[in-house]
């Protein structure tokens, strides 16, 4: 038999490694529907405004991925991939406990200090699980691979919105439970992962022992049949003897580095500067904006998580068929579509319960181009865009650049919607357009490809 099929350790070690993406999602989702008991439950402590330490819960959490991102990069090089996520997933049980008992503590500060530590062990994750997931992964099914990650953020998503509605756990007394539920996938992490293998490319090419490689290929695989994978692998390290190590400044002064840098960072501007974090954070506001009861405006968001999760699924035999160049393209012209129609139907609902209607169906065409490509691609681009002497830089600086913007569009959302109206998709808009001419002229197709015939496009 052929190495390159999913065998059951591969599964195991992938399913292990996306709790951590799933916690992302999760996190990410859960902060939408209990708004106004935390809002609540400040006032009881605090004079302060509500708004303005809510807003700060919210955010603190991309500022914990903006830590978490290059730390992890660091980690995952020094210590090994399995280490890194073994420790990320401890990081997560504490952040989650101090989440739980925040409101039996009386104390905001627990509930923001939890909120900060998630946040490091999701950015963390969103570096960590990629590349280890990449690293273990067979060529012809790297592509797929990489969208489980996204795949499982979806998830997390779904289950985080499903549990947040009134007659679960989105109500004054569930809410430090809804929170603290987090704890839950970082501990079945805790468990998984001392059985899951080492990343064989690390075992061989970091700590150099070629005989444990071949073993833990072998279990991967499934099959002893490795000499071409391990000869690939040590093929793509006498190209990276030659390219040396690159630090993330190096990055940006060499050109052949830069050019791609550039890419991936543009990619992930493109997922998080497209606008789907306020229709993710804030979508039940936006749908009461369109005149929409409480009650369904939340079962409208359920929507928006069920369609992300559904395009995710759908993408991923698209992925390696396709290819990577195609989908976002697609994603991004159907996105800048979907936003000049929700803006019409923002601007004509008053009054008009059919415009509501189109507003919350274009809202989810939105969603649904959103999750053809921009959801996943840009956190897999960046792998296979570089060796392996920058990969770990280049991946950190993109998930970064990420958090970010993120962080950016949780804070500016609900100023901008004051001062827009219902013309606040129009900047996002402007924004998709750019991203999309930009992926035309410069995304090169990475489909099938090994690193070496992608990184030769940019050297020339």
């Amino acid at each position: 038999m052929e190495s390159g099929g999913a065998t059951g350790a591969l599964l195991y070690a992938v399913v292990a490694a996306v709790l951590g993406m799933l916690q992302f999602g999760f996190n990410t989702g859960v902060i939408n529907a209990p708004k106004n008991f935390i809002e609540n439950f400040i006032k009881e402590q605090y004079d302060a405004s509500p708004d303005l330490i809510f807003g700060v819960i919210v955010s603190i959490f991309a500022v914990g991925g903006m830590i978490g991102c290059p730390l992890a990069s660091w980690v995952a090089d020094k210590r090994g991939r399995k280490f890194a996520l073994q420790a990320n997933a401890i990081f997560g049980v504490i952040g989650a406990l101090l989440m739980g008992f925040s409101k039996i503590a009386s104390s905001v500060e627990m509930l923001i200090i939890g909120r900060f530590l998630i946040g490091i062990n999701c950015g963390f994750a969103t570096t960590a699980s990629p590349t280890y997931v990449s690293e273990i992964s067979p060529l012809k099914l790297r592509g797929a691979f990489g969208t489980v990650n996204q795949l499982a953020v979806a998830l997390g998503l779904v289950g985080a919105q499903i549990l947040g509605i009134d007659v679960i756990l989105g109500s004054n007394d569930g809410w430090p439970l809804l929170l603290g539920l987090a704890v839950f996938l970082s501990a079945i992490q805790c468990f998984m992962l001392p059985f899951a293998p080492e990343s064989p490319r690390y075992v061989l090419l970091v700590q150099r022992d070629e005989e444990q490689a071949r073993a833990l290929l072998a279990k991967i695989r499934g099959t002893g049949n490795i000499d071409d994978e391990i000869n690939e692998m040590h093929e793509e390290d006498r190209a990276a003897k030659q390219e040396e190590k690159f630090s993330i400044g190096d990055l940006f002064r060499i050109k052949a580095l830069r050019t791609p840098l550039i890419i991936g960072i543009v990619m992930h501007l493109s997922q998080q500067l497209g606008g789907i974090n306020a229709v993710l954070y804030y979508s039940s506001t936006i749908f009461e904006n369109a005149g929409l009861t409480v009650e369904n405006a939340r079962l409208a968001t359920i929507g928006v998580g069920s369609i992300l999760f559904i395009m995710a699924l759908v993408s991923i035999p698209l992925m390696d068929r396709l290819g990577r160049r195609t989908l976002q393209l697609w994603g991004l012209g159907g996105m800048a579509l979907a936003s000049v129609l929700m803006t019409i139907a923002f601007y004509r609902y008053k009054d008009n319960f059919t415009m509501s209607i189109f507003a919350v169906i274009f809202t989810l065409f939105y969603v649904a181009f959103f999750g053809v490509g921009p959801s996943s691609i840009p956190w897999i681009i960046l792998s296979e865009l570089f060796g392996q002497g920058a990969r770990s830089a280049a991946v950190s600086v993109g998930a970064a650049v990420n958090w970010f913007a993120n962080f950016i569009v949780g804070l500016v959302f609900i100023p901008l919607t004051n001062l827009l109206g219902n013309l606040v998709f129009l900047p996002f808009t402007i924004l998709l357009i750019f991203f999309y001419v930009f992926v035309y002229f410069k995304l090169p197709e990475t489909k099938n490809k090994t690193i070496e015939e992608v990184t030769a496009v940019f050297k020339k």
